[in-house]
């Protein structure tokens, strides 16, 4: 960071520690399951503490509202589309670890960039191609070579399909939110995954309040820390360092991730794991570098 101003470095702290936030949303997922608390209900617990951390900042706002249909729009794109994304990938727990499931996630930069390839809306410059292959090296690692399997393949269809999903949902919300101040947009989204599994957990018979004290503070740090509080720590250095240097200090996810997974519940940290993670991690920097490059 040298040549940074201190705002810079404060907001690159904002990031680092938003990252922190994300990174235990998998190892509090862990904590509650095993300890009787069914998933939906945890992910409702979440969206619902995050939607009430977050409505006080929302009314704040100075911003006038874009009006009800487009808030409505928001809304229900992002209860479907996060929805998937949150049941995909925390369920993809049950066959891999914290850790490569982070870094399986963090191919999605890797899948919009083909996505906008393939309906011609953008070019596959070097950088891009450079990008996918060490994304595509990366899972290589983490799945594990022919005969030499690391990773459950459930877990990394899983864990994939959420990256591919989210890689689908995110041009699309781009899209419906423009005009839309980003922390109201994720209020909506929290909002309408809120009513989602506010339906879907009793309607699963998983709506289970009788868990352990231990699930209850694991769902509720998950919606107040790891979704509302990382949100507005993200969205704070997002303003100050850009998109660019925000992806790439946001890389240090996978790394809070393996450490925290094998402190808190015991997961080794694997060479393929690590070589697969960091080469998806340099495919996430150097599409973030080639990008600036192209805009500039």
């Amino acid at each position: 960071m040298t040549g940074w101003s201190p705002a810079e470095r404060r907001a690159a702290g904002a990031v680092a520690l938003a990252a922190l936030g994300f990174s235990l949303i998998s190892i509090w997922t862990i904590v509650a399951t095993r300890d009787g608390m069914a998933l939906s209900f945890f992910l409702l617990v979440r969206f619902v503490a995050a939607t009430v951390v977050l409505t006080p900042f929302v009314h704040r706002d100075a911003a006038p509202p874009p009006g009800r249909a487009v808030d409505a729009r928001i809304m229900a794109l992002g209860a479907v589309g996060q929805s998937l994304v949150a049941v995909l990938s925390l369920a993809a727990l049950a066959w891999i670890p914290a850790a490569a499931l982070v870094a399986l996630f963090y191919t999605f930069p890797a899948w919009i960039t083909l996505g906008a390839a393939w309906r011609g809306t953008e070019r596959l410059s070097v950088a891009r191609v450079v990008a996918l292959v060490l994304s595509l090296v990366g899972v290589t690692c983490l799945v594990g070579w022919p005969g030499r399997a690391a990773l459950h393949p459930w877990g990394v269809a899983l864990g994939l399909g959420a990256a591919v999903v989210y890689a689908i949902y995110v041009p699309l919300m781009s899209r419906v939110m423009i005009g839309v101040p980003a922390l109201r947009a994720t209020w909506l989204v929290t909002a309408g995954v809120a009513l989602v599994f506010l339906v879907g957990a009793p309607a699963r018979g998983e709506f289970t309040p009788d868990a352990t004290v231990a699930a209850w503070g694991a769902a509720l740090a998950t919606g107040v820390f790891s979704t509302a509080v990382a949100l507005l720590l993200f969205l704070r250095g997002l303003t100050t360092l850009g998109p660019v240097r925000t992806s790439i200090v946001s890389t240090v996810e996978p790394i809070f991730a393996a450490l925290l997974a094998a402190a808190m519940v015991g997961q080794p940290v694997t060479l393929p794991m690590v070589v697969g993670g960091a080469l998806i991690m340099t495919a996430v920097v150097v599409l973030s570098l080639g990008d600036a490059r192209t805009s500039r």
